[in-house]
Formats: C-alpha cells, structure tokens, sequence
C-alpha cells in the first residue's frame, strides 16, 4: 500500500531529521484530512508531534522547494527513455483584505476578469511518455517589482516626418527584457542550474502570453527552442525565392500567408471527427517582428454543418521539429492546468490564510509539492490499482487515520495483517476505483 516513508527517503539528502519529520507529519494530515486545508486544520489530524506549534515551525522554516521537488521526480517520476519538456504557467489564487504579501490584482481565465488574489508563476517538468506535468518551481509575482515603468510623455519633434536622423537600425536578436521576462527569465536559469547535466531539456512551451520575439530571444538566450502560440491574425510572409532585382539588398519577404487560401502544398494531415474536419499545414515563414524564420504550424478546423471556419496558429524556434510533435509538446503544456486543479481542491493553494512573504511562498509551494507526492503515491500502486485516483489516496490514508486511532483503544494491538485488513475495508466508503488485488 501507500508507503510515505518511502517516497520521503530521498529528501534526507537537505533536510535535517527534525525538519523532515515535520514535513512527514504535516503530509500525512493533508493526505488524511477533510474541509479547508489550514494550519489549524492541519493540527488538527496530525495527531500527537503535529501541534499547531509543529506546523508554524515549518510554515516558517525557509527551505530550497525547487530541490525537494526535484529530488522526488528525479527519484519516483522520471523514466530513462522519456522525452522531457520545461513548461510555464500562471496560476492566481484569490484573496480578500489588505495584509496579505504580494495582494493585488491579476487576470483570472477561470473567472474572465481581474480578480484580488495572488499571483503565482510555475514552472514545470513535462514528461511525454506518461502525458503527466511534475511542478519543480513556484515563485510569487510581484507586480511592483515586475510591472514595466510608466511610459514617459514624449514632445513631438519639431521637422520633418519619417525615420530621425542619424538613427541606426535595431538588431532585434537584441532586444531589451521587461522586468517580468528577467523575472521569469531567472526563475529558468535557477531550474536549469538546479537539475544540471542529468537532464537534457531542448524545448520550452508556453502559452499565447509569450507569441512575440521579446519572449523567443529570452528563451534562446537560456539554450531552449521555444513552442508557443500566435495571435490568429499574425501577418506572416513565405521567403521571397523570386529572381534578383540587380540593385539593392535581396528581397526578404515573399507573399504574405493567406489563412483562408493555403496550398496544398504545404498540408501535413486531414481528417474529419464529429462533422468537424481538421486540416493541418506546415511551412517555415518569416513575421515582421521576430528576428528568426519560424516554424509554424496552421490547424484549420471547418464544421461541416455550418461550414464555420477557425484556425489556430503554432510555432517553433526549431525548424526541424515535425508537425506532430509541436502540435503534441503544445497540448501537453495543458497538463499544467491539472497541477493547479488539484492543488486547489486537494492541498489547500485556496485554503491557506498566512498573510506574511515567507509562510505565503511556503504555503503555495507546500500545495505543489504534495501534487508530485501524490504522484509518487499513486505511482507505487499502479500494479495493484491501476486506476487510483487522489481520491482513492486521501479516502485511504483517511481510513487508516480513523482504524489506527481506534485500535489505540484496545488492550493489546492487533497483529499487522489484520490492520491492513481493517483499513482495506475502511477506505472502501470514500473510494472511487478499488484495488484489484488489496494488500
């Protein structure tokens, strides 16, 4: 069953015996616990050595989470033979009042408005054998340090109109971060020197936020090719492959993609699923903005019924990737979205009230963590319960919490066999899926 002792032995290598037992204990209560995922709430089933005083010693106890987390995929979630990508994400947790470190406003997709809350930028491990993400960082974001300067107002000069004089060209490989891509930007360079050389990652996938060349040179900068997505409407031109003028600098830029008219030539795959049928297209372009001849990737969708027309636009700096694995790392980065669920409704990412910086990052990175934790439970019993679920986890440590703590009543302590009987039978009323084979 469920071993925690196990999963944990590996983070002995940076953190001392008292801290690690309070980590033990505090992971055992939220495997085991119901409601809101508090530091009272917590105490509240640690049971004896858990107090809220334990808690509060953790909660404040400034710990490298990059290096547990990654000491426990390297250890229980990652395969030799498995395709590892670096994935990126924002996630907003909403909070009211005023006292809160980092409280401000952020975009929320799930309510499609601002909402007061907190901001967190994630990073993560995604492997495509097992279409699984493993959160490796958590940062918080502060707007007051991420936020680009206020524009200063510029009086119009004076003379001619058109290009100034003197001015020399930009080199666009050379472009000037925003405050929050050096933020992001760090927090990437602090996970690639973490995992070192026993790890190679080659490809970097972000959403549409990061579809300009600011974003891509950021990347490039780090040694990553970047997978991310265009606006629908991105002004795209073939090389120009015409004749020589004779004078001049060579023509760069040929005709420009038409999204509604595109040859044949450039097609990959079709097929038709539900009355909706797909068309993919493949062509290296060039964008006005980008420095770099990309990789790009057009999926046309047409609703058979009403002939209704919608394309979505993918991109690679790696101009040898194939069509069907961008199309699959950028879906794979959908993953991440699963990470943020369950530690919202399992581990407390919604739950917490701590107000100050140090047990608000602790907070946050304690709820990824217990995702990967999870995983490596869930992963130990694939042989035996190939469709366990968190659920299925938390109704069993739950079980054993409540067996345990009655048979501590009894003169004599059953013997081992009868206990996990016992708990088997117990975690039966909270399950989802049951075991084949019950241990």
């Amino acid at each position: 069953m469920p071993d925690i002792i196990t999963v944990f032995a590996c983070l002995s290598q940076c953190l001392n015996a008292t801290t690690l037992r309070q980590l033990g204990r505090v992971t055992e209560a939220m495997l085991a616990m119901t409601g809101r995922v508090t530091m009272r709430g917590i105490a509240r089933w640690a049971g004896p050595g858990g107090s809220y005083r334990t808690g509060q010693r953790l909660f404040t106890t400034r710990l490298s989470w990059g290096k547990l987390q990654w000491l426990l995929i390297r250890h229980h979630l990652l395969d030799q033979d498995d395709v590892i990508l670096m994935g990126g994400d924002e996630v907003v947790v909403t909070k009211s009042g005023k006292r809160t470190y980092g409280l401000d406003r952020f975009f929320s997709s799930l309510y499609g408005k601002t909402v007061p809350g907190l901001g967190f930028l994630s990073l993560s491990l995604m492997s495509v054998k097992r279409r699984t993400s493993y959160p490796i960082m958590m940062e918080q974001i502060d707007k007051k340090q991420t936020a680009n300067p206020p524009d200063v107002a510029k009086t119009k000069a004076q003379g001619q109109r058109g290009r100034p004089q003197g001015s020399t060209n930009r080199h666009r490989r050379e472009v000037v971060l925003s405050p929050y891509l050096r933020f992001v930007q760090e927090t990437m360079r602090r996970l690639l020197a973490l995992i070192g050389t026993g790890l190679k990652v080659m490809y970097f996938v972000y959403d549409g936020a990061f579809g300009h060349n600011e974003a891509l040179q950021m990347v490039k900068q780090l040694g990553l090719q970047m997978i991310s997505k265009l606006r629908h409407d991105a002004a795209l031109y073939f090389p120009y492959d015409g004749p020589y003028a004779g004078r001049g600098k060579r023509k760069k830029y040929g005709h420009k993609l038409d999204y509604r008219h595109l040859a044949d030539t450039y097609l990959k795959a079709s097929f038709v699923e539900e009355d909706i049928k797909t068309t993919i297209y493949q062509m290296h372009v060039w964008h006005k903005k980008f420095a770099d001849l990309l990789n790009v990737v057009v999926i046309v969708k047409t609703n058979l019924k009403t002939q209704a027309v919608a394309h979505v636009v993918l991109f690679s700096s790696d101009l040898d990737l194939t069509y069907d694995h961008l199309i699959d790392y950028y879906r794979l980065r959908f993953q991440m979205e699963f990470n943020f669920r369950d530690a919202k409704q399992y581990w407390g990412l919604e739950d917490f009230m701590t107000v100050k910086q140090t047990p608000v990052y602790i907070s946050a990175n304690l709820a990824m963590f217990m995702v990967n934790v999870s995983h490596a439970l869930i992963r130990s019993t694939r042989t035996y319960w190939p469709e366990m679920s968190v659920n299925d986890l938390k109704a069993w440590f739950r079980s054993r919490k409540y067996v345990v703590e009655t048979l501590k009543l009894l003169p004599e302590m059953p013997d081992p066999i009868f206990i996990a009987q016992a708990i088997d039978q117990m975690a039966q009323l909270g399950r989802v899926n049951h075991a084949v084979n019950p241990v």
